[in-house]
């Protein structure tokens, strides 16, 4: 359940730094652009390697990906969405959050992670297993394999268009916070 409804764990986690006190700063711009720039880079990077046959929510898998951002890490998309959920809490000015949402993302992140590895490994035994001994979970290390290979760039950018659109209606959201709510909303 927490897997195909994975799209949606940054809806609640956003709320708190909507609803509590914060206001946006020159230091929360620039942190929270710096962070939600490469989160989103790391992203893009990664749909284009995998495609978007490999990020359907089902168990229908083709080819197990080891090139590019998954030869130095074996969740990229996520080192992605963890690098840009702390942007949005940076920029919200809610900096006593970011440890919270640091281990709110780690929780909801280690059951995800769980059931893909599950369905990995089942799909592709020894292949994946060697690939998961060789390549680091979540911080990007020494590459595990060739970082060079087929990129799906314009599938990729297609595909994060709906992303893009979330951000922006984020921007604007934060912003009308801080005009109109800086003292949050509880």
């Amino acid at each position: 359940m927490l897997f195909r409804n994975r799209g949606w764990l940054p809806v609640p986690f956003l709320a708190i730094p909507l609803l509590a006190p914060g206001a946006i700063t020159r230091v929360g711009i620039v942190v929270g652009a710096v962070l939600i720039v490469i989160g989103e880079a790391w992203r893009l990077w990664g749909v284009a390697a995998a495609g978007t046959v490999t990020r359907r929510r089902s168990r229908h898998v083709q080819k197990l990906v080891t090139h590019g951002p998954f030869a130095l890490s074996r969740n990229p998309l996520y080192n992605g969405n963890y690098l840009l959920w702390m942007g949005f809490v940076a920029l919200s000015g809610v900096w006593w959050f970011l440890p919270m949402a640091t281990v709110l993302f780690g929780i909801e992140y280690f059951f995800i992670v769980r059931y893909e590895e599950g369905v990995l490994e089942s799909i592709f035994g020894e292949e994946y297993l060697a690939y998961k001994r060789q390549t680091s979970p979540w911080i990007p290390s020494g590459s595990s394999g060739p970082i060079g290979g087929e990129f799906f760039w314009a599938e990729a950018w297609k595909s994060e268009i709906s992303t893009f659109m979330q951000y922006f209606a984020l921007l604007i959201v934060f912003v009308l916070k801080d005009r109109y709510f800086p003292n949050g909303l509880f």
